[in-house]
């Protein structure tokens, strides 16, 4: 499991958080069979989402999600994280692969390519706030950088890293996320531009451990760590874990976008149904029966949208409005609508 600190640092001018996701990264790694440089790729991604969760959002129920679309051979990546440290992600190719940079270290930029990063906050009520800004560079840390001074207009350094090892096993990751208040003096950020001139990267300063980084890091300026056991994390640190939001009842709704003939043909073809969640790469197996709960649904005639059709816990749903996305009035039967 990994773990996240926050404090401030500069006389309360400086907002810092930072995370250890050796363990969350690995475990994507694991999950989605990952190259070497793709495990690079999503595991800035999903620390980046950790430290830009504490950072943005309110509340435990809100969500930040991080999209990058680029040109490269990875075809873009998705990463989600909640305020209480859950993280979860994908890629499209898990296993794109492009040489080493000149300086040896995994070309993450090039795998990524030109494009755009968008990030949407999903809020309690339903509602989603997106921003889009284009890719700096693609290595992840600098756009998300470029995103927080664009989009938020929060001036901050982002420091992320993942190193990587033997078969691509994840030796370390982690990063940093440090954001300068309105009116911080100029001495404190000379200090922390010099800090940060004089680190290489944050992926050596995690071998000594998340404290002596941000010890490199913010020296000269006095970081002091918040006390979360007030906020109820009693060992004074908040817990980072891969955890996806899937389950077996949200499988099997899955399958009822398929039309009755091309579910019963799983049954015929293949003797049931198989649904794999490409944000965990967990598996769902389901028998005929269970797949054949799924009938009593609605559909447009027009366009096959589902307008009503049975959950796996007894309850329907119904399309909201009255009016489908083709522009067909929605009608449900009466006999369906009551039940509705």
């Amino acid at each position: 499991m990994g773990r996240i600190l926050r404090g401030l640092a500069g006389g309360g001018q400086l907002r810092v958080v930072a995370a250890d996701t050796g363990d969350v990264v690995e475990e994507a790694r694991r999950r989605h069979g990952l190259s070497p440089t793709a495990t690079a790729a999503l595991g800035r991604a999903m620390t980046g989402a950790l430290l830009l969760a504490q950072l943005l959002l309110k509340t435990p129920k809100e969500r930040i999600t991080l999209r990058m679309e680029g040109t490269g051979p990875l075809g873009g990546l998705v990463a989600e994280a909640d305020a209480v440290g859950n993280v979860r992600g994908y890629v499209r190719n898990p296993v794109a692969e492009v040489p080493l940079r000149e300086d040896g270290k995994l070309n993450v930029g090039e795998l990524i390519g030109a494009g755009v990063l968008r990030v949407d906050r999903s809020l309690p009520h339903g509602e989603v706030y997106t921003s889009t800004v284009p890719l700096v560079s693609g290595e992840i840390a600098e756009d998300l950088a470029h995103y927080l001074w664009q989009s938020e207009q929060i001036p901050s350094a982002v420091l992320l890293g993942v190193r990587v090892k033997g078969e691509g096993e994840v030796e370390l990751a982690g990063g940093v996320a440090i954001q300068v208040m309105p009116d911080t003096p100029e001495e404190v950020l000379s200090r922390l531009e010099a800090n940060l001139s004089g680190v290489s990267g944050i992926t050596p300063l995690l071998r000594e451990g998340l404290e002596a980084a941000l010890d490199k890091i913010l020296a000269g300026l006095g970081f002091e760590r918040t006390d979360l056991r007030a906020l109820g994390y009693p060992l004074d640190e908040i817990p980072a874990r891969f955890r996806c939001r899937c389950n077996r009842e949200k499988a099997l709704e899955a399958l009822v976008f398929f039309t009755p003939e091309e579910r019963e043909d799983m049954i015929v073809r293949d003797g049931g149904a198989e649904v794999v969640c490409h944000w965990c790469g967990e598996v769902y197996r389901f028998s005929p029966e269970e797949i054949r709960t799924l009938v009593a649904e609605v559909r447009c005639p027009d366009c096959g949208t589902l307008w009503l059709y049975p959950k796996a816990d007894g309850t329907l749903f119904r399309i909201e409005g009255d009016t489908c996305r083709c522009g067909r009035k929605v009608e449900i039967p009466s006999e369906k609508r009551a039940r509705a």
